[in-house]
């Protein structure tokens, strides 16, 4: 092969790495945020799980309206604040809350700025935000006790949950199929790309749990695709007593579900020994 091809080949390839560094350092907003995967529209409402709820308006401390559901239970042993993962909207947490119900836990959930209904446009700095505009819509606004509140966050949600747990005590705080920062989970994801060097967030999960004081529960599958379940048992590792490990099966969206009974199970066990419940 002529020396002069070889470079024009050196070249091209080059120019398409570059090519990928930067489209993936410009865009990754798109590529972490996904309101519109499967939809940004609500599409149900939990009445037609056969659970009653009260649709909620949630004004963060910058002025962007957060849509939510409040879902009561009767007698209920805690509230449950629900921070979902990257995709969708609240409409499509409808099992969640059906387990959460099944538990006799309260539940409040709600979208992130430009998820669903909520206004906004979503960022790192714009969910922790959301976050404390939620506890303050269940302590101020529901007048509940801190120590009634358990702080649940899935995938994405959980590194908010996370970060929210360091700047307050809730009652409890379970996180489920967490990664420990989003420079990790990207160096695995992209080994032929400087990731670490590339992300613009942070969500570190595993740095915050460091500060966390509360009662935790990692809930984690082994069969998970996305996010490996060595991040879990990291994440165990670095965090505070009092804390439990909850093994799952089933895949990232689904291991809650497929592993039904020891989810239950884990979450009740978890929950009686940690929560206090609603003052009646």
């Amino acid at each position: 092969m002529p020396f002069s091809t070889v470079w024009v080949i050196v070249l091209l390839v080059g120019g398409a790495y570059v090519a990928l560094i930067l489209t993936l350092f410009f865009f990754q907003s798109q590529l972490l945020y996904l309101p519109n995967i499967p939809s940004r529209e609500v599409v149900v409402t939990p009445d037609e799980a056969g659970l009653a709820y009260e649709s909620v308006a949630i004004t963060t401390e910058d002025g962007v309206t957060l849509d939510g559901w409040f879902v009561p239970v009767s007698g209920a042993r805690g509230l449950l604040l629900f921070f979902h993962g990257n995709a969708g909207n609240i409409s499509h947490r409808l099992d969640s809350l059906r387990v959460f119900n099944e538990l006799g836990l309260a539940t409040l959930i709600f979208d992130y700025r430009g998820y669903g209904r909520s206004e906004g446009e979503p960022s790192e700095e714009g969910t922790y935000r959301d976050a404390e505009a939620a506890w303050r819509f269940v302590t101020e606004g529901r007048r509940i006790p801190a120590r009634e509140v358990v702080l649940f966050g899935r995938s994405l949600g959980a590194a908010v949950a996370a970060r929210l747990a360091t700047r307050h005590t809730p009652g409890a705080l379970i996180i489920e199929s967490a990664f420990t920062s989003v420079p990790d989970l990207a160096a695995e994801l992209y080994p032929f790309l400087p990731a670490r060097w590339l992300a613009r967030f942070r969500y570190s999960t595993q740095a915050d749990l460091v500060s966390v004081l509360c009662p935790l529960l990692i809930v984690h599958s082994r069969d998970d695709e996305i996010i490996p379940f060595a991040h879990g048992q990291r994440l165990f590792a670095v965090a505070n007593e009092p804390k439990r490990l909850l093994e799952l099966r089933g895949g990232h969206n689904d291991g809650f579900l497929v592993s039904r009974h020891a989810y239950m199970d884990g979450l009740h066990t978890f929950l009686q020994a940690h929560l206090r419940p609603l003052n009646p």
